[in-house]
């Protein structure tokens, strides 16, 4: 499985994103050369060879009208706040106010670009993120955001930056480690607001992320909602065969390498898992009826199911059952269970479990094909017939099972 796994030791924003995902594309300049052609007005993009504590990697430079966006003290920029680096933050209302773009002029802008659908879609579903992020964080309706002209130009970049490099490197999966997001304050239009910023904070809910040392701004609310939008799971990373590694530089140094690094490769599968057990003790089903709840909680996706003899309350005769499942079964076959019994409750266990990766393979018998269901892993491999298969074959040849199997096993 084509994994992509982005490690966040120092936060993210959109343009060390992209130019980490720079890094691992086949046909850089292409990517350059597309992105250029867009059509952002006075936008262009560059890469170029940075380090940040003696480690090489891009740094992309998105410059407005020859200008690249700074960042300021204590961190990076909001996409909201960005200001030109030569303006100040005293604004006369006119010239503020005609400096700013709505979240629907920017989805104009974006759904005017040279991009694929898909593309434009994910870069506007982005901007929706932070424009809600935004309005809760401040207050008000999400059509009150505005996103200055200057930066807003500078973070679509960054945004269909990112959205386009994987449209273009199409991993099946997308796994984040969780994001530092530095700590103390960072200074913005709105004064000084502590770290994570509140609009980041809320992008960020149901993520993990953690605070440390680091005085500053280290995941901007363009970063945060890059990673929200993609990321299809959280956590460390998973055995992988690692092919490239990108490095996105950011522009500030801080003391410990201010970067984002990409991982892809293939996802190695590892032989264990999580299964989940569901139990209940029953004595007042008759044998018919249980056996009928045990073949419909089969049928209804269960892994297994059986009982085991016991004595219950009052010295009763009765049976445990447990049903076997996977964890995103657990609901819906706890449910099954209290319909299909008479049990009122159940109890779950969350087990891990090691296994061998099942598949199978064809053997032709001298009375025709059957299946052989094999297991491997850990150095280990099992060949079994598929039971089902031999024993049609001993009923159309009025043959004993054990003839029959004794064939197939010598052929194997």
């Amino acid at each position: 499985m084509k994994t992509l796994y982005i490690e966040c030791n120092m936060g993210a924003a959109g343009d060390m994103l992209m130019a980490a995902l720079y890094d691992l594309l086949e046909d850089q300049q292409g990517f350059l050369d597309k992105m250029n052609a867009l059509g952002l007005p006075g936008v262009r993009i560059g890469a170029r060879k940075a380090a940040t504590c003696g480690i090489a990697g891009t740094h992309m430079a998105v410059t407005v009208q020859g200008e690249e966006e700074k960042e300021p003290v204590g961190g990076h920029e909001h996409p909201h706040d960005h200001h030109h680096h030569d303006h100040g933050h005293d604004h006369d209302h006119d010239h503020h106010h005609h400096h700013h773009a709505t979240p629907g002029h920017i989805a104009e802008i974006i759904d005017g670009l040279n991009l694929p659908s898909e593309v434009k879609k994910q870069a506007r579903s982005v901007y929706d993120r932070i424009a809600l992020a935004e309005a809760q964080a401040h207050g008000c309706p999400v059509g009150d955001v505005h996103f200055h002209e200057v930066g807003a130009l500078d973070a679509v970049a960054d945004v269909t930056g990112v959205c386009y490099a994987l449209y273009l490197l199409k991993p099946d999966q997308i796994l984040v480690s969780p994001i530092h997001v530095g700590s103390g304050t960072v200074r913005c239009a709105h004064g000084v607001m502590p770290v994570p910023a509140p609009a980041t904070a809320r992008l960020l809910t149901g993520i993990p992320y953690y605070t440390g040392t680091i005085q500053g701004e280290l995941c901007t609310p363009t970063g945060a909602a890059l990673l929200a939008q993609f990321a299809d799971r959280y956590g460390s990373m998973p055995v992988m065969r690692v092919e490239k590694v990108g490095i996105g530089v950011g522009t500030k140094e801080f003391s410990q390498a201010n970067c984002v690094r990409a991982f892809w490769g293939e996802t190695v599968q590892e032989s264990t898992g999580e299964i989940i057990e569901l139990v209940c003790n029953i004595d007042d089903m008759t044998p018919e009826a249980l056996a009928f709840a045990a073949s419909r909680l089969l049928e209804l996706g269960a892994l297994d199911v059986y009982t085991t003899p016991g004595t219950m309350k009052k010295g009763r005769p009765g049976h445990v059952l447990t049903v076997l499942c996977p964890p995103d079964k657990e609901k819906e076959l706890a449910q099954q269970i209290l319909k299909q019994t008479t049990t009122n409750g159940l109890r779950v266990r969350h087990c891990g479990k090691y296994f061998l990766h099942p598949g199978s393979r064809l053997v032709e018998s001298q009375w025709g094909p059957v299946r052989i269901k094999t297991a491997q892993g850990r150095g280990i491999e099992h060949e079994k017939p598929e039971y089902e298969d031999v024993a049609r074959l001993a009923r159309e040849q009025g043959l004993s099972y054990q003839t029959v199997l004794n064939d197939i096993l010598h052929k194997m």
